[in-house]
């Protein structure tokens, strides 16, 4: 096949924001990434080519900068330090103007903290790391965060949630800036998973004990110790020597949740836990976890997860249902 002449190729220049603590094999990833899209695009005879530089926060942000015409800018996962919650006013201004000027903001997983301190996701539906959930709902209330998804294009902004949903970032450039199908093509040289997904697969529910409410924590324990039985919110409130009322405000506000949903997630991740490492069937599991009806938790199941567990097990485990 025949490839492009060099003279009608067209640059796709993207810029890699390289900041304190950020991961160093998701920066030269993209780089190696977008080099390996460029060899698929000469091979299909495709135009397009990706031009990457990789670019300290210091330099984005000095006037030493000579990159010019960025049409998309890309901030990497955090593995380390933590910048990402109190950027340099520099920084975050350097993003407002590189915005307004019409480039491509894109983040994965911590990325997403510099980005909402510019206030650019205000009234935004975004994604982050779900381990980072709670803090960026804290830091950035007015921001709509979904955790359940790898992957948000909003136009002119796209986030991605963990830290290997840079690859997902990757590829959803090329899509976008090239072709879907040469996405594939990339997709099947990496031997990656191009097709939908979702992080929620990936979520594991950490119950939080830290909230300072000794009452609260204490019928959280007592949840954790029943999960096998029927629980009334009446019992869960004598347990801990409140009135009903009084139960459900304080455990809403130190939990986030409801106490019907905080037992349902939790017998979830127990039945993720028996379903990756036994190969228990998920009825023998349903029952061990208080049901009776195992297709009413299969719902549930499928509704916190967005798999069915038997999607999830061949997702997660060599185990299989006898």
């Amino acid at each position: 096949m025949t490839k492009a002449k060099a003279s009608d190729e067209k640059s796709i220049v993207v810029g890699v924001l390289d900041y304190p603590g950020a991961m160093q094999s998701a920066i030269y990833g993209w780089k190696e990434m977008f080099q390996l899209a460029n060899q698929v695009c000469a091979q299909q005879a495709v135009t397009s080519r990706f031009e990457t530089h990789i670019l300290s926060h210091q330099t984005l942000s000095s006037n030493e900068n000579s990159t010019n015409g960025l049409q998309v800018l890309v901030l990497p996962p955090i593995v380390e330090d933590e910048y990402y919650l109190e950027p340099e006013p520099e920084l975050v201004n350097t993003l407002l103007g590189y915005h307004a000027q019409g480039t491509l903001l894109c983040s994965a997983c911590a990325g997403s903290f510099i980005i909402a301190a510019t206030g650019l996701l205000d009234g935004r539906k975004v994604t982050t790391h779900w381990d980072f959930a709670e803090q960026f709902a804290n830091k950035f209330p007015q921001v709509e965060l979904d955790i359940n998804q790898i992957l948000i294009n909003d136009q002119d902004i796209i986030t991605a949630g963990g830290l290997m949903s840079w690859i997902d970032l990757g590829l959803e450039l090329v899509a976008q800036f090239v072709r879907p199908d040469i996405m594939r093509l990339l997709g099947q040289l990496l031997i990656v998973d191009t097709g939908a997904r979702e992080q929620r697969y990936y979520q594991r529910f950490h119950a939080k004990l830290n909230h300072g409410d000794e009452a609260i924590v204490k019928v959280q324990h007592f949840m954790r110790q029943h999960l096998h039985q029927s629980v009334t919110i009446a019992q869960l409130a004598e347990h801990c020597f409140l009135t009903e009322r009084t139960f459900l405000r304080r455990f809403v506000k130190a939990t986030g949740i409801k106490p019907t949903q905080y037992m349902q997630r939790l017998r979830v991740q127990v039945a993720c836990e028996l379903l990756e490492s036994t190969s228990q069937t998920f009825e023998n599991i349903a029952s061990q976890l208080g049901y009776e009806d195992a297709s009413a938790f299969r719902k549930i199941f499928v509704r916190v997860m967005g798999l069915t567990p038997r999607e999830f097990r061949r997702r997660f485990s060599t185990a299989e249902e006898p």
